[in-house]
């Protein structure tokens, strides 16, 4: 197996622990109860961790443990006695997708690695080289990469890379997801994700399921990722049953092996499918035959014999770690055996002497081979040194019991907790509420065709990168400050954005709202004044100044924040909200309209009906697809209740004529017509 190829195996449980290193797993990551993307698993106790952590360590597994969700300023001090746990615990790295979470992490825990959540959406290299400023040492790749777009982030970056290698495939781009915020207030940026994508959505069949993909299986590609610079291989699956986490690794080790095994491949996929597997992000190849569901066939695959051959896989200890023993026996002196493993040594000493043999003499043979029947351990015999006097006889049971007593010794080694100091860190105090201006009013666009002719007292106008020569005619004389929106999606585009960008300021504009650690990092290149985007997900008063020290001089606050929360933000930067608009609720790679009917056919103006009748529209740009939202966010009347110096209203399928009318009720604070809704900022997100 190749040195640098790492596999992580998913734990959702203790026996999921046992199943992953007694396969092979070089590294496991789980969660606590409480902070990570999958709060619904049973998840790790402190004492559990303990345990695990100890028991990986001994097996020379390393531990991962997942604080990958959104953090408010209220939950930071629970969230950082969680880091302080499993930092003293002596977990190897931790999985972060807040930003001001892993400011904190940086600055109080200092032993530990972090590594940068898919969550986080960072798709280029500039990005991930942004990554590397907040602290992070390993980026989880997004699932959507293609191997070419691997490859390439890889030739451009130090980072070391982790990518997906087999489970569930969400529609969304992580951490771009607010579908199930939306309709239920359980947000998959906290952990909650209640997988609405999985029931009926279509834009015209009844049976549709346009937004749940097969499971991403790429296992038998395994060394191809290798070659494109991934170091660590990711099984995605702490929700599932042990004997899945045994199958995977298994499959996964003899792939990079070179191996061959049928029935453990047909286990894998009897455990657990979609309708099968795909690797059409892998392969560039994206389109219907990537989409499936769950179906009574794929629940009824995994029978019982099934899952008792995978459970013999982990039911004992597997021989696992190469000790290196030097066994000394000498006339009129103790008999001593040395082990090595892992770069820990162990000794053991015996209580007798060995005699003169009066016919029957050890030989080195003998206790080489007392010393290879490791049988019930981690550990077997790599190599033996034996120092060995002519015609000794010493009883081979005290060889025996020096082994156990050498081996044992040896796991305490590996086992042993690091002395850690956690340096806790200052929190900031909330901000006291003072009176404040009334917020200035952001305009944000799709199509210049949308631009209302008159915008006094505008103070800026957002528009896509992609357009920026368009708008700039149009808003010619206009007392607005123009500001370019970098793609949330720039998926093997980094070169293309930066040129644009260096366009976009050829032709005046100087500002560039990122809408990812990717777009502040090509900015920064073209030496733009960086905005924040709400695809940031700006949570708190610490991501706030993560994104102040990056150089970003205003930021657009997360949508699931409560106004309430708002309110007590903490920020020396100007702060805005989405104060209007149908929200980007997806951002996709594969477009759920194309299933039904080509581009030409769409012409931009679909939508996606759920099982209730509700459509969703849906809009395309930059090589990706958004799922808009069913209705605006509407808060004209409400505005006394946002605590911001800046408010967005977030055009995108609405006519000029209708951005007119809604400017105009937002200017008069006019209470709300037609079908709409106030987002999440008075019902928040659990």
């Amino acid at each position: 197996m190749t040195e640098r190829a790492e596999i992580l195996a998913p734990c959702g449980s203790p026996e999921s622990v046992l199943a992953a290193v007694r396969c092979g797993a070089n590294a496991v990551y789980l969660g606590t109860q409480g902070f990570n993307a999958r709060r619904g698993a049973k998840n790790f106790s402190e004492d559990e961790l303990r345990e695990a952590i100890r028991y990986c360590h001994s097996h020379g597994v390393k531990v991962h443990v997942a604080l990958n969700t959104l953090v408010s300023d209220a939950e930071m001090p629970e969230a950082l006695k969680a880091l302080e746990s499993i930092y003293r615990l002596g977990a190897d790295a931790v999985i972060i997708q807040d930003v001001g979470l892993a400011s904190l992490a940086k600055e109080a825990a200092p032993e530990i690695e972090m590594h940068a959540s898919t969550q986080m959406s960072v798709q280029t290299a500039a990005g991930i080289n942004l990554l590397g400023e907040l602290g992070f040492s390993t980026a989880v790749l997004p699932r959507e990469l293609s191997k070419s777009e691997i490859r390439s982030i890889a030739s451009k970056t130090d980072m070391r890379l982790e990518a997906f290698v087999h489970g569930a495939l969400c529609m969304s781009v992580s951490g771009q997801c607010l579908l199930s915020a939306f309709i239920g207030r359980r947000s998959g940026n906290r952990g909650l994700c209640a997988q609405p994508c999985r029931l009926p959505f279509s834009c015209g069949s009844k049976e549709g399921h346009n937004l749940s993909l097969k499971d991403l299986s790429l296992i038998k590609k395994a060394p191809e990722l290798v070659g494109c610079g991934v170091s660590s291989l990711k099984i995605e699956g702490r929700m599932k049953r042990p004997e899945y986490v045994a199958a995977a690794v298994t499959a996964l080790k003899n792939s990079l092996e070179g191996k061959t095994d049928e029935k453990i491949d047909a286990a894998l996929s009897s455990v657990f499918s979609r309708s099968g597997f795909t690797d059409g992000y892998f392969e560039g190849k994206t389109g219907k035959a990537m989409f499936g569901i769950r179906t009574k066939d794929d629940v009824l695959s995994a029978d019982k014999e099934t899952l008792s051959s995978l459970r013999r896989l982990f039911d004992k200890e597997t021989p696992l770690l190469p000790v290196s023993f030097r066994l000394k026996l000498k006339r009129n002196e103790r008999v001593e055996l040395q082990a090595e493993c892992c770069g820990k040594t162990a000794f053991a000493v015996s209580g007798i002497l060995p005699q003169d043999a009066i016919s029957s003499p050890v030989t080195k043979e003998m206790l080489e081979e007392k010393l290879s029947k490791c049988g019930g351990t981690q550990f077997y015999a790599k190599e033996t040194d034996i120092e060995l006097d002519e015609r000794l006889s010493v009883p081979l049971k005290e060889i025996n019991t020096l082994r156990r007593n050498v081996l044992a010794e040896l796991e305490e080694k590996l086992s042993e907790t690091p002395h850690r100091r956690f340096a806790t860190p200052e929190l900031f105090p909330k901000r006291r509420s003072t009176e404040r201006k009334a917020p200035a009013l952001c305009l944000r666009f799709s199509d210049p065709d949308q631009i209302p002719d008159e915008l006094d007292g505008v103070f800026s106008v957002i528009f896509p990168l992609g357009k920026a020569e368009e708008f700039i005619q149009r808003l010619r004389g206009k007392k607005v400050v123009s500001i370019v929106e970098t793609p949330r999606g720039i998926f093997g585009s980094e070169d293309t954005v930066l040129q644009e960008l260096s366009r976009a300021k050829e032709l005046g504009i100087r500002c560039a709202m990122c809408m990812t650690a990717d777009g502040i990092s090509l900015a920064k290149k073209a030496g733009m004044t960086l905005f924040g985007g709400f695809s940031l997900n700006a949570f708190n008063s610490y991501g706030i100044r993560a994104f102040e020290q990056l150089g970003v001089g205003e930021i657009t606050l997360s949508p699931e924040l409560k106004l309430s929360s708002i309110k007590h933000l903490s920020s020396s930067l100007p702060t805005n909200v989405i104060a209007y608009g149908r929200l980007p609720l997806m951002l996709t790679r594969n477009c759920p309209v194309r299933i039904e009917k080509n581009c030409t056919e769409c012409k931009g103006k679909s939508f996606l009906t759920d099982r209730m009748g509700i459509r969703f529209p849906v809009v395309c740009g930059d090589g990706c697809s958004e799922l808009l939202n069913s209705k605006p966010i509407y808060l004209a009347d409400v505005q006394d209740d946002i605590c911001t110096d800046r408010i967005t209203l977030y055009f995108t399928v609405e006519t000029k004529e209708e951005v007119k009318a809604i400017i105009d009720a937002y200017r008069k604070k006019e209470k709300p017509y037609g079908d709409f809704t106030r987002g999440l900022y008075y019902r928040g997100v659990e």
